[in-house]
């Protein structure tokens, strides 16, 4: 098999890093944060208590969570569960079908909206916070600030979203600090592209709202929604499309930002001088920054040249020498030029670990574990410890739905993998701990097994955790009390045992694979320091397994193990052992199961 040979060529090879990777690889390592625990909520659904649900529902008919009901007893139960940083998102201002025009904020047209709440990707103001989210509008920045400072409080760190990419088509800051200039107000609309233009145009030609798309579902009436859309000339849309009528499927609502890339002439650059955007942006980072903000998770970095990240990150940090970046990245060609040359901390590990991750939990019938060797040995070769690990987050489908693995226990031999494989961060999203599966028709979100970002909405399994706002699981069945405890255990052990959290790989499937049991839907490796040694098995298969597990004799040597052994489970607390290490450890897992066995 070709990935047997790429792990023989890398036993027998020494990776040889830049200068840039060993420099980054040495600050990693005496980071306190190098091992994140994040766990993700859009507040918007986190704290909302209301279970009506209707299709397309106003936020008067379904409700919408907010900054305060996120609480102290809410931030010390995720305390517990052991996430080290939160983060919030939706957080900033974005259009919405929703008219607040009361409290002095222009309404959004919504034939250019998607869903009543509205994508908190569609920016609207950068330097604002989204109104749905505070108790008291006029004091809706006091409310995040506080929300900031209490989780700081509570012990955990703060994560918020950066859209560089695009805006909303209506975007207009009113707040932004005196001497700013808003996006395109100096902008020459004669010319498609010009590097001193904040967007990019189609002249002559009006923006035309793509055919079929009824706002808010057919319950919904305004003045506004009427089809059409004042913007001439037409801007590019935020997937790259240029032209003056995108399609139903493309991110219609924003526009694309110009950060001096040619695309229409072969991808010109002209990065000097820096344009106007580069500087608009760090502008907003740092106000964001000041406000005490920990770190950003950066939406679609790959549509943003590398070059500004690598002026904008440094310069920064700077400043703020505790921020954290991550990008959401898809294109593994590229992961080398965003790290080292962008200098981001941690990039998405989607094509690669969840992807592979995820056809073993689905049960596909084409799914080895030996697709998991390939990720740390190939696509991420290193650079594993700056890949961040999921099995859920907002883009993607709830494990519980009938669109992944339609039972949420099927993820534990995954989820083990994904939160122990390296010591790059590992994420949850808020309601995979009991089984949320993301059903019901929310509005534009659609029956897709998603949560919606774009409507409101309450989220049904996460509600009986919630159990209206005491966060005692009070509504959870046993079933989902296990499941959350399972989560509980695994995330303390990889944040508080240093073998996981910031220990060396040693990979075991080749040792293994020809020995009792071995199959190719189980997994198994040891992550180890001087001082501890966890040896990780998991078994993705439908039926229990019965296991001969060794150890490599110049391991052991290596560990200093010999004769009887002893290991502790740090997931329940069993106890197993073998007599003779060299003989390997009998071992018999469950159905979709794993075990984490601390050397005793």
């Amino acid at each position: 098999m070709k990935f047997r040979f790429y792990i023989l060529l890398a036993a027998l090879c020494v990776n040889q890093l830049t200068v840039a990777q060993q420099k980054t690889k040495k600050r990693m390592q005496s980071d306190p944060n190098h091992k994140l625990v994040i766990y993700q909520l859009l507040p918007r659904l986190f704290g909302n208590a209301k279970t009506v649900n209707k299709f397309y529902g106003s936020v008067e008919e379904n409700g919408v969570g907010k900054f305060n009901d996120i609480t102290d007893i809410g931030l010390q139960e995720l305390k517990k569960m052991g996430f080290t940083h939160i983060w919030y998102t939706g957080v900033i201002e974005h259009a919405t079908m929703t008219d607040y025009s009361a409290f002095g904020i222009i309404p959004d047209d919504p034939d250019v909206v998607k869903g009543r709440a509205g994508s908190p990707y569609a920016v609207k103001d950068y330097y604002d916070v989204d109104p749905d989210l505070a108790i008291d509008v006029k004091n809706r920045m006091a409310e995040y600030e506080a929300l900031i400072k209490r989780t700081h409080t509570n012990g955990m760190q703060v994560l918020m979203d950066f859209v560089p990419n695009h805006v909303a088509r209506t975007y207009h800051s009113d707040v932004m600090p005196a001497g700013m200039r808003n996006f395109g107000e100096d902008d020459d609309k004669n010319k498609a592209f010009d590097p001193k233009n904040d967007f990019y145009y189609i002249p002559g030609q009006p923006f035309k709202v793509p055919g079929g798309y009824n706002p808010g579902g057919n319950d919904f009436h305004s003045p506004l929604k009427d089809g059409h859309f004042d913007e001439n000339p037409a801007k590019a849309t935020g997937n790259n499309i240029f032209s003056a009528a995108p399609s139903l499927d493309d991110w219609f609502e924003t526009i694309k930002l110009n950060y001096g890339v040619d695309y229409q002439n072969g991808h010109q650059t002209h990065f000097d001088p820096i344009p106007p955007v580069w500087q608009k942006m760090y502008d907003i980072l740092n106000f964001w920054s000041n406000k005490g903000i920990d770190g950003f998770r950066c939406d679609m970095v790959e549509y943003v040249p590398f070059e500004f990240w690598g002026w904008v990150i440094p310069k920064l940090k700077a400043a703020h020498p505790h921020l954290i970046f991550i990008g959401e990245a898809y294109n593994k060609t590229e992961y080398n030029n965003y790290l080292f040359k962008g200098h981001f901390d941690y990039l998405y590990d989607k094509v690669g670990l969840y992807d592979a991750v995820r056809k073993l939990v689905s049960n596909d019938s084409h799914a080895s574990t030996w697709d998991i060797n390939s990720v740390w040995n190939n696509d991420s070769k290193g650079i594993d410890e700056h890949m961040i690990r999921f099995m859920e987050n907002h883009d993607e489908q709830r494990i519980a739905s009938p669109d992944f693995a339609g039972n949420p226990w099927y993820a534990v031999p995954g989820m083990i993998v994904t939160a122990t494989l390296n010591t790059g961060p590992v994420m949850i999203y808020f309601g995979q701990e009991v089984g949320e599966p993301g059903a019901g028709v929310e509005g534009f979100g659609g029956q897709d097994g998603r949560s919606s970002i774009f409507d409101y909405w309450g989220v049904p399994e996460h509600q009986k955790w919630l159990n209206n706002g005491q966060f005692d699981g009070g509504q959870l069945s046993d079933s989902q009390k296990q499941l959350r405890g399972f989560y509980r255990k695994l995330l303390n052990a990889v944040k508080d045992n240093e073998a996981l959290n910031s220990g060396r790989f040693y990979e075991l499937m080749m040792a293994n694979e020809h020995n009792t049991g071995f199959n190719q839907r189980v997994y198994m490796y040891l992550r180890y320091t001087d001082n501890q040694r966890v040896l990780v098995i998991t078994n993705f298969n439908r039926n229990e397994q019965h296991l001969n597990v060794k150890l490599p004799a110049d391991l052991l040597q290596q560990l200093h193990v010999s004769g009887s052994v002893n290991f502790i489970d740090l997931l329940n607390g069993t106890a197993y052992s073998t007599s003779d290490i060299n003989n390997g450890l009998d071992i018999t897992l469950p159905a979709t199961s794993g075990v984490m066995l601390k050397i005793q």
